[in-house]
């Protein structure tokens, strides 16, 4: 069981709060062992949880950059506010490469930031952007989990990867949202979640969410998917995204694409759910898209121990491409987009 915490306390089905000018977010890093909820003003605290995935899932980490932005006008309202809102920027920017949500929100901060006309009060007008772009994430999961849950039938068994819960968003997630709803509406409903390695995603995170909102599931290794997909104990799989080309195809955490071929060869619908914000329609296909490549020590150590012989050579890509071809359907916002797509 997690350890209980000493720090303020988040609303049920959150991971990340605006507090009087500062951010309150869980530090996923510590899952499932212990539940430490940190509260900063600083945006190098954000920045650093972002690189080192205290906080991570592709809304997320859009929203707690924002959220950043807006925490560093409120620090600095004194003191030339506007350079430092402009540095924080172009910092969160460079944290990760690859999830499409965090260039979004930060664009968005940079247009509103860069465009308050002198005689406007800087700070009252950062703030409410970044805190719409909180509240825009917890409608955009709402929606997402009230289309995504039309797919899952009573008694569904939902294979899914990584984490897509509200650990991974500012609401209650985006494929994850789908069986959460569905659950509470009374449908019955197992999850069958992939451990999701090098850093155990779905094992740490996942099932602590599921362990902790009641919703019956079971933990696989990565490689044993295929296998349970061929011996017909799928009905379907979800998953989320952290950027989708203008084509369809999907980045999301690594082992989505095996997934999708299993699925694929066993006849199983395959779903993306994801935000509005996860679109590249400036990428035609998922060849445009940076892949993030990760620590070799994230996959020879596990818990601080070697598993591997010293100087072993990696490759450590965080995610891979599912080609939209597998896509049964993407979800968005406003409804569910069959093949062949067109986000252009």
């Amino acid at each position: 069981m997690t350890e209980p915490a000493d720090q303020p306390t988040l609303p049920p089905r959150r991971s990340i709060d605006w507090i009087n000018g500062r951010i309150r977010f869980i530090d996923q890093r510590l899952l499932p062992g212990k539940l430490k909820i940190i509260e900063t003003d600083d945006w190098r605290v954000i920045a650093g949880a972002i690189r080192g995935l205290g906080l991570r899932g592709a809304p997320l980490i859009g929203v707690a950059a924002a959220l950043a932005v807006a925490a560093t006008a409120v620090k600095y309202r004194n003191s030339s506010p506007q350079r430092k809102v402009l540095s924080a920027i172009d910092g969160l920017r460079a944290t990760r490469p690859t999830a499409m949500n965090l260039f979004w929100a930060l664009d968005r901060m940079h247009n509103v930031v860069t465009q308050i006309p002198d005689d406007e009060d800087f700070v009252r007008i950062v703030v409410k952007a970044g805190r719409e772009i909180l509240k825009d994430d917890c409608r955009r999961c709402a929606a997402l989990g009230k289309h995504g849950s039309s797919l899952i039938q009573d008694g569904a068994i939902i294979l899914t990867v990584c984490n897509t819960g509200f650990l991974a968003t500012a609401g209650e997630g985006t494929a994850l949202a789908a069986a959460y709803r569905a659950y509470d509406q009374g449908r019955k409903v197992h999850i069958c979640v992939c451990e999701t390695r090098p850093l155990l995603q779905g094992a740490r995170l996942t099932a602590w969410e599921l362990e902790n909102t009641g919703i019956p599931f079971t933990l696989l290794v990565d490689s044993a998917a295929a296998s349970l997909c061929a011996s017909g104990g799928v009905d379907l799989c979800l998953i989320g995204a952290d950027r989708i080309a203008a084509n369809g195809d999907t980045v999301n955490k690594i082992g989505s694409y095996q997934l999708a071929l299993a699925c694929k060869e066993h006849g199983i619908p395959y779903f993306v759910i994801a935000p509005e914000s996860t679109i590249d329609r400036d990428s035609p296909n998922a060849g445009c898209i940076p892949i993030e490549e990760r620590a070799s020590e994230e996959v020879t150590t596990c818990n601080g121990k070697k598993v591997a012989p010293a100087g072993t050579p990696v490759w450590n890509p965080a995610f891979d491409v599912v080609p939209a071809a597998l896509i049964t359907g993407i979800v968005k916002e406003n409804g569910i987009h069959n093949p062949p797509y067109n986000f252009s």
